[in-house]
């Protein structure tokens, strides 16, 4: 694969292989995309038409609540994939927002080019059921960890888990994901330092 999906490619080799060849008609089903720090890929209302593969840079799903305040559902950075699955496998309008926390770089597999890729590389539909499977089992460790953990350690076992997050995404979003108010985080940090 070119420079630009090195990436990709490094990631799909962990799970699956593609010969130069099945590479090469994968480059042929995928756009790269350059967008810049708060642009959206997705707004509530609309059909999710894409998968999102994070090259450089951080995604988020988020909603807004009957409050009017954005909840976080979910980050990507490098090396994670993100979209809407409900809408993009169901074709209906999404309940969410995927949004560029930083500039990044991505690659899009709309939905019609990804069910060719299947058909045409049956490699392929191993490695996306093998990132589904790790991703749904990290949903269910984050449930359980907002059920069985204080919002305090909630933080802290975040943090020790993922340090580069913390550094990377803001303070509110952060919050919101956790479930926690931008507030209460910084009472956290304070008293962490």
């Amino acid at each position: 694969m070119s420079g630009s999906y090195t990436k990709l490619a490094a990631h799909i080799r962990k799970f699956a292989f593609l010969s130069e060849e099945e590479e090469a008609v994968l480059l042929t089903h995928v756009k790269l995309l350059q967008i810049k720090k708060k642009t959206l890929l997705l707004k509530e209302g609309q059909v999710c038409k894409a998968n999102y593969f994070v090259e450089k840079g951080c995604l988020r799903l988020f909603f807004v609540d009957e409050r009017g305040a954005e909840q976080t559902a979910q980050f990507a950075i490098e090396n994670w994939w993100m979209t809407d699955y409900a809408s993009f496998c169901n074709r209906v309008p999404s309940q969410f927002f995927i949004q560029a926390v930083e500039d990044s770089a991505i690659i899009a597999i709309e939905r019609n080019k990804q069910e060719e890729l299947f058909a045409k590389l049956p490699p392929l539909e191993r490695y996306f059921r093998q990132v589904l499977e790790n991703s749904y089992a990290a949903s269910q460790q984050r449930i359980r960890y907002m059920f069985s953990l204080s919002k305090e350690n909630m933080y802290k076992h975040f943090s020790a888990s993922f340090p580069g997050f913390v550094q990377r995404v803001p303070q509110y979003m952060l919050a919101s994901y956790l479930g926690l108010t931008p507030e209460y985080v910084s009472e956290i940090r304070k008293k962490k330092a």
